[in-house]
């Protein structure tokens, strides 16, 4: 036995000689010491005996904790059986003196009484989506602290701040975050102050806790740590006064540059930002203004910003509230996320939408979330659909009026899309619609036989748009299953590889536009749908614009669906071309076959989900190109829900390799303006047109660039050290312009010095 743990035995003079303890102590010392101490009162890890459980505290997540580590922290997975790491929970209760929670003797309903009602706790607090936000969130007390460490916090006197400027200007609330340099304080009316502490003298004052009976605090602490933590938002929302995405602003967010209040900018996704400080003249001179990592090899959020405020979400669906103006954090939310099944996803986050004072993000466990975005706190959290089924989410949801917006991955795993829509109030399924042709649609003939379109994929993982003045809802669709042999789903497929004009009350398909009828080459159809207005063969037309993964630029009349105008903007050898009905005219010995066919572009394809941008001034559609080719081959393989269904796969062409370049096509037709080569292409990152005539990409080797949006003329660059897989974005300070890109784990913002 360890000299450590024999003085441990010796000095515990409480310590029962029980078999389980004991051998729960052992393995603790064995395993956890190195860093917590054999006492597990800490070391250079923390004290595991305190009852602040900051990755959770219940029993599952401390068993979690020891056997698959913590995501960005330094505590490791510890390889165990389950039977040990529970030995260890049961050592580190006893040692931290917790009591059951049946032993607590107060009543659960009289304690919600009084938290909501009589002592007013939720003036302050939040508990299951209801409450105030100066406090913390408490829906998660039982599993974050000891009963023992709620009870002593509830006779505990507030801490509250005091700021007096140098002006004399007084602010009084409650400190949320603090560094070395900055303090951030939330008032009692729940106004944000980031505060620089040179600026200000500050103080704390103490302020008692309402005064509770022996019976309540027994009442309030068996509600804290006994009552379900199920979220129960209220009946009325009334967003805060200081910080409300309304619809309105929502359909009019060009009227309010310095914002970036979507995942596309606006609702119309043209990714373009009406900030005009940075120009060709001067953003050689561009420079890093501050990083924030956000943990995680394939950060590929696109950050929204409003009114100063910037939020993030990272791979593994956690979250982050920013100082936009320096990068210091505000609040976080982390999920713990279940065994999701990797192979039928990515695992990424790609960002919020925001309504009201809420934020939504959607999780690889099928989840819609909505937080408060002031504080952070979780205002309600669905199921949109079982992920043990292999289903998750990616994208950053679409917030129009009343409305949340998701689709699903689904595309390799022989399961099919949707598109859902929830209250954004409360939660509530709305509607939902299918991505491939259901029982009783005359459209499902388009698969054959009729029963492969239960397996047909189609997933719906990229953000959708919003046409204002026709309310019609654009959602496009992915590559049918299996991805790469067609024969046993023959026909066009529909509605794969394809966009969907949806009613937003409804979820009624007004029409479709298929880009490749029964497409072989896994080219997902999941590219922004672009809205805008021109005039095409004379007539002034309302318009979407997309370039796609199989090579084709698509000009459609977007009240319609009708096709105006396409043509190739990037290197293949499937098809002729497109005919007058915008059809691709496919070419002979292009579908993959057990020897293979060698075909142009690969299955990432020419673009994919990085964000295209529409640049009004000079009329161009601007899009980031990869231009690979490979071999493709296919197998017959039966569908199981859930399991890999790709039927095949690719070989890309290594003496091609991946070569790219950033692109500017005119909006009406398709024709190349200009060309900015990149060594390595890449279709997942995106573009950004500027009002001050600069454009924004990224690269796939870690570049950040900026080219003159006319002619494609290099102006700078900054080398961001890892992979870009985002699109970059723009926004507002205090009248100072920046521009930000997330990179691998961190996300990078410049602006000029």
């Amino acid at each position: 036995m360890r000299p450590t743990f024999l003085l441990f035995l010796l000095t515990a003079s409480a310590f029962p000689q029980h078999t389980d303890l004991d051998r729960g102590g052992q393995l603790f010392v064995k395993n956890c010491s190195a860093c917590h101490g054999d006492t597990a009162k800490g070391g250079r890890g923390p004290d595991l005996t305190g009852g602040e459980w900051k990755h959770g505290g219940s029993d599952d997540d401390l068993l979690r904790n020891f056997t698959k580590g913590i995501p960005g922290t330094q505590m490791p997975a510890i390889p165990m059986p389950e039977a040990d790491a529970r030995l260890i929970v049961g050592f580190l209760r006893w040692t931290g003196g917790e009591s059951a929670k049946d032993s607590l003797s107060g009543d659960v309903a009289l304690g919600r009484q009084l938290f909501f009602e009589a002592a007013q706790c939720s003036q302050c607090h939040m508990f299951g989506g209801r409450g105030g936000i100066l406090g913390r969130d408490l829906t998660d007390a039982r599993a974050r602290h000891r009963a023992k460490d709620v009870a002593a916090a509830m006779q505990a006197p507030l801490q509250r701040i005091e700021a007096r400027g140098k002006s004399g200007t007084l602010l009084r609330g409650v400190k949320k975050n603090e560094d070395t340099f900055t303090l951030h304080l939330m008032d009692d009316q729940r106004k944000w102050h980031f505060l620089a502490k040179r600026d200000y003298t500050i103080r704390e004052v103490d302020s008692p806790h309402p005064t509770l009976t022996l019976k309540q605090r027994d009442d309030l602490l068996a509600f804290l740590i006994k009552a379900p933590p199920l979220y129960d938002p209220p009946a009325e929302w009334t967003p805060a006064a200081d910080f409300n995405v309304t619809f309105n602003r929502l359909k009019n967010a060009a009227a309010e540059p310095h914002n970036w209040l979507t995942y596309w900018g606006d609702l119309r996704g043209t990714h373009a930002s009406g900030l005009r400080q940075i120009t060709p003249v001067n953003a050689a001179t561009l420079k890093s203004q501050w990083t924030y990592q956000l943990g995680g090899a394939t950060v590929e959020t696109t950050p929204i910003v409003i009114d100063g405020m910037m939020f993030v979400t990272g791979p593994l669906n956690d979250a982050t509230a920013l100082d936009a103006q320096t990068g210091r954090p505000i609040w976080q939310y982390k999920r713990r996320l279940p065994a999701v099944a990797g192979h039928c996803t990515v695992m990424t986050n790609r960002g919020f939408a925001a309504l009201g004072d809420r934020l939504y993000m959607v999780t690889l466990d099928t989840h819609l979330v909505a937080l408060d975005a002031k504080s952070g706190n979780v205002i309600w959290d669905v199921a949109v659909d079982d992920y043990t089924k292999g289903f998750s989410i990616t994208h950053a949801p679409l917030a129009i009026d009343g409305k949340i917006i998701v689709g699903v991955t689904s595309g390799e795993c022989a399961l099919t899309g949707f598109v859902d829509a929830f209250d954004a109030k409360t939660g509530k399924k709305l509607w939902r619609t299918y991505s491939t042709p259901q029982p009783g649609d005359p459209n499902r003939k388009t698969w054959e036989p009729e029963k492969s379109a239960d397996y047909g994929g189609s997933p719906t993982w990229t953000t959708g748009t919003y046409d204002i003045d026709t309310d019609t809802l654009f959602w496009a669709t992915g590559n049918p299953g299996p991805d790469y042999e067609g024969t046993v789903r023959l026909g066009d497929n529909l509605y794969s590889c394809s966009v969907l004009a949806l009613d937003p009350k409804t979820g009624r398909m007004k029409w479709w536009f298929q880009f490749t009828p029964h497409d072989v080459h896994d080219w997902d159809g999941n590219q922004t749908p672009v809205l805008v207005d021109g005039v095409v063969r004379g007539k002034k037309r309302k318009l979407l614009l997309t370039a796609q993964r199989n090579a084709f630029y698509y000009v459609l009349d977007r009240t319609t669906g009708e096709f105006l105008a396409g043509q190739a903007f990037a290197k293949q050898t499937w098809a002729k071309g497109l005919d007058d009905k915008g059809r691709a005219i496919v070419l002979p010995n292009t579908t993959p076959t057990a020897g293979g066919n060698y075909v142009c572009p690969d299955a990432a394809g020419s673009a994919n989900w990085g964000s295209p941008s529409y640049d009004a001034a000079t009329n161009f559609f601007l899009v980031s190109v990869r231009e690979a080719c490979a071999t493709y081959t296919s197998v017959i393989k039966d569908p199981v829900p859930g399991q890999g269904y790709t039927g095949g796969g690719q070989e890309i062409d290594a003496k091609v390799g991946t070569p790219g370049a950033v692109r500017a096509l005119d909006a009406l037709t398709g024709a190349l303006k200009w060309n900015f080569p990149l060594h390595i292409g890449s279709s997942a990152t995106g573009v950004l047109a500027t009002a001050g005539g600069v454009v924004f990409a990224s690269s796939n080797d870690g570049n950040m660039i900026a080219l003159n949006s006319r002619t494609g003329k290099y102006l700078w660059h900054y080398y961001t050290g890892a992979k870009i897989i985002a699109s970059p974005m723009a926004y507002a300070v205090q009248g100072k312009q920046y521009v930000a890109i997330a990179s691998q784990s961190a996300i990078f913002v410049f602006a000029l010095p």
